[in-house]
Order: structure tokens, then C-alpha cells, then sequence
């Protein structure tokens, strides 16, 4: 059990490591390439590397793939971003997430290494966590990009056993643009010479573009729709590759948006092993676990705050296409069961509001604007009511989730909300904190 005073030192090792952060951003890999070099190269002494780029549903396929290795008895270090609720989420051990004393111990080695050095808060974290990576025996090492892919700090493994790249769509236009074309050039930027690459659904402009790159480099690709199939039939889920066809159960995650990434994973692991056992992707399809992706809030402090018998959902979706996805998720749960909608919603200053909120047109029956708490430059509750107003959905602003929670229960409901709570993943890390949840 991690002691108060471990984790105390540990805080106090990343809150320095946010004061090296240069006073311009620039996407490259010169610094967090020049400290590997000065920690030996830990990026050549990884085990087999899956490597993950995309806008939406890089985290789901790595959950995906992480839950059927397991499920087949290998050992799979993770690396995920942002945290949740803390840190240490961002880097799973063979299985279990870093210990206090490993993180600080870890992070420490990289700042002594760095010697003050400027560089970002992730591409140190991102040095440590390749580090106690290489440090640590495992079978695989699923690896997702932060952001974009070209010039990730990710980005430094020569060869990685295998590429993914997720849907393609627009987010962080600050360091990315606003074309797919150009959004799609710099997620391929993962893309090795030799090296397969599975690529997700994806608009006809993002394929057109990986598929060059791809070219380029000599990467075969196995692409959705084309070399691998999956759709959902009478409670089932169909996947069919030049290997075969699986009958397979439904995903855990919910939402058909799930059957794209469940995909990816099987597609990714039968290519690397053609005989990679069935029974373990049922097994992982049926163990999937990945928090604030359309999570369902079933107990804890928020509940009470809530109006009786609520159906209280969770998810971290922040883009236009998270929105799609989201609404879609909303349509299919009204068809099967109608409740009213409610949107407790909460962005960032530097996402398109407006964007995420018109998936929820005609199927919301109101949108709660909060603010995202804490130093992330959030929109107020006001200016997110007002964007859904924009969109025609009538809105109110509040203080707080458990505001609009309470100022929910506080009204008549001829049957019980159905409430999402979504717009951002640090919204919705704020409200596993409130619901005093720790992730393992």
C-alpha cells in the first residue's frame, strides 16, 4: 500500500518537472531524443512495441488489445495519456499500474539526467515511462501517441512490431491545422519502413494520405473495410479476415463506435500471430475495462445528488467526432429504452464547442453548461449553454457537476433523465475524483 510520504515525493518530483516546460512549444523530437541518449537508449531494450496514433479511439483499441493478451497469458506494459485521476495511470507494469516509489524513482533518474534542461512535461514523462519500460520484462508494449504522431515523443522507436492509426479527425488545430489532409500526414508520421500498419475506419482524404506514406515507406497495411471486416448481428459481434470469421460476443464497452476498435485490436493481434487464440479475445472482448468511455455511473456520491432511478453516463468525448459517436450512442440507448436527454457538458477554451455540441440537436432535451475545474483553461458554464443554444438546444449553466445534478432532481420528471456528462477528459477525471474513484 503506497504510504502518504511516497506519495507526497512523487507529487513533488512532477510539479518540478512542470517548471522545465519551454517557453515555446514546439512539436520535434531533439529533446526528448537528446535524454535518451543521455539514459542509454532505453527505446532499444523494449519488448515488442505496438505503436497507436489517431484522433478517437486510441485508448479503446489499446484496451482492446490489452484485455486479450491477457487474456492469453502475456505479460503487457501499457502507456496511455492524459491521466484520469492520477499519474500513475499513464504507465502500467506488466499489468499493474507503477508503484510511488518506482514513478519517483524513475522520474528522478530522468531529471538528473536532463540537468535542467528545457522540455515538456510529456516528453520527460514520456523518457521515464520508456525507461522503467526497458527496465521491467514484459511480452508487449502498447504505446499510444499524445499528440499527433510525426513528432510525438512516442515517436522514437525505429522499429515497432506493429502500427495502428485510429480514426482520423479534427482536434488540437493549435499544433495539428484544421485540414484532415494535413491532420492525416502527421498521425502517419508512425508509420515504419517494413513495419504492418492497421489502419481504422477512416474519411477517404486521411486514407488517401496514409496510404502514401505508406507507400513511401514500403509499410504493408491492413485496412478496415478492406482487409478485415466487422459488424454487429442479433446480439453478436462478426469480424472476418482472410484468416477467417469470428463469432464473437459483443464488446463491454458500449457504443457501435466499439466495434471499430475491437477491430482494429483483433485485426493487430492476428497479424502479428495468425493463430492468436479465439477464446482470448472472447475472454477480452467480455473483460474490456477502459474508464470514461460511455461508463455507466451506478453508485457513489453523485447519485444522491441526482434525481431518483437517473441513468448516469460518463464519457470523455471533447471532438466533433467524439460528439458523432456520442449521439449515435444516445440514439441507440432511446430506441431501446426512452428517457429524456440531458447534457451536462464541460470543454475546453481550445476545442470546438459548437462542433461537439450538434451531434446533440433534436436528441438532447437540454444541455447544462459547467466549468472543467482546475488550471486547464476551461469555457465557462455560461459560454458552453451558450454554443448548445447556438445549435437550438435549449441550455442553463451551473457551478458544478453536482449543481446540475441537484438542479436536475429538483425538477418534475414524468420518467427518470437518461444524463450524460461529457465535453472533456479532465471533466471527466473531476468527476471520478468526486465519485472518489481509483483506477487500477
Amino acid at each position: 500500500m503506497t504510504s502518504p510520504a511516497a506519495a507526497d515525493a512523487t507529487e513533488a518530483v512532477l510539479t518540478r518537472l512542470l517548471g522545465l516546460h519551454p517557453k515555446k512549444i514546439d512539436l520535434s523530437l531533439g529533446r526528448t531524443q537528446s535524454l535518451l541518449e543521455k539514459l542509454a537508449r532505453p527505446q532499444d531494450k523494449l519488448p515488442p512495441t505496438i505503436h497507436v496514433a489517431g484522433t478517437n479511439g486510441k485508448g479503446s483499441t489499446i484496451a482492446f488489445m490489452r484485455a486479450m493478451l491477457e487474456a492469453a497469458g502475456q505479460r503487457v506494459h501499457v502507456y496511455t495519456s492524459p491521466h484520469l485521476v492520477q499519474f500513475h495511470e499513464r504507465i502500467r507494469l506488466a499489468g499493474q499500474l507503477i508503484e510511488d516509489e518506482r514513478l519517483r524513482q524513475v522520474l528522478e533518474d530522468c531529471e538528473l539526467a536532463n540537468a535542467g534542461a528545457p522540455i515538456t512535461f510529456f516528453e520527460i514523462t514520456t523518457a521515464a515511462a520508456l525507461l522503467e519500460f526497458s527496465r521491467v520484462p514484459a511480452d508487449v508494449l502498447l504505446l499510444e501517441v499524445g499528440l499527433g504522431g510525426r513528432y510525438d515523443a512516442t515517436n522514437v522507436i525505429d522499429k515497432p512490431a506493429l502500427t495502428i492509426i485510429t480514426p482520423v479527425s479534427h482536434d488540437h488545430p493549435e499544433f495539428l491545422g484544421t485540414e484532415i489532409k494535413g491532420i492525416a500526414y502527421e498521425k502517419a508520421g508512425i508509420l515504419k519502413a517494413g513495419v504492418p500498419g492497421v489502419i481504422a475506419p477512416q474519411s477517404e482524404a486521411a486514407l488517401g494520405v496514409i496510404r502514401d506514406q505508406a507507400a513511401r515507406l514500403g509499410a504493408p497495411l491492413l485496412v478496415a473495410g478492406e482487409d478485415f471486416h466487422v459488424h454487429g448481428e442479433h446480439g453478436r459481434l462478426i469480424y472476418q479476415d482472410e484468416a477467417g470469421l469470428l463469432d464473437l460476443p459483443l464488446p463491454r464497452l458500449p457504443g457501435r463506435h466499439q466495434f471499430d476498435n475491437a477491430a482494429a485490436a483483433i485485426a493487430a493481434l492476428r497479424w502479428l500471430e495468425p493463430t492468436f487464440s479465439t477464446e482470448a479475445v472472447e475472454e477480452g472482448l467480455g473483460n474490456v475495462a477502459w474508464p470514461a468511455r460511455l461508463q455507466r455511473l451506478k453508485a457513489g456520491p453523485l447519485l444522491a445528488c441526482a434525481p431518483a432511478d437517473v441513468e448516469l453516463w460518463l464519457d470523455g468525448g471533447h471532438n466533433a467526432d467524439g460528439g458523432r459517436v456520442l449521439g449515435d450512442a444516445m440514439a441507440d440507448f432511446e430506441d431501446k429504452a426512452t428517457r429524456p436527454l440531458i447534457l451536462i457538458c464541460g470543454t475546453l477554451a481550445t476545442k470546438d464547442t459548437a462542433s461537439f455540441l450538434r451531434a446533440f440537436r433534436g436528441l438532447a432535451q437540454e444541455v447544462i453548461g459547467v466549468p472543467v475545474a482546475g488550471d486547464h483553461a476551461g469555457r465557462s458554464a455560461a459560454d458552453v449553454a451558450a454554443a448548445a443554444r447556438a445549435q437550438g438546444i435549449p441550455a442553463s449553466a451551473c457551478a458544478s457537476v453536482p449543481d446540475a445534478l441537484s438542479y436536475l432532481k429538483a425538477r418534475a420528471w414524468p420518467k427518470p433523465p437518461r444524463v450524460l456528462i461529457a465535453g472533456s477528459l479532465y471533466l471527466a477525471g473531476e468527476v471520478l475524483r468526486l465519485q472518489g474513484a481509483t483506477l487500477a
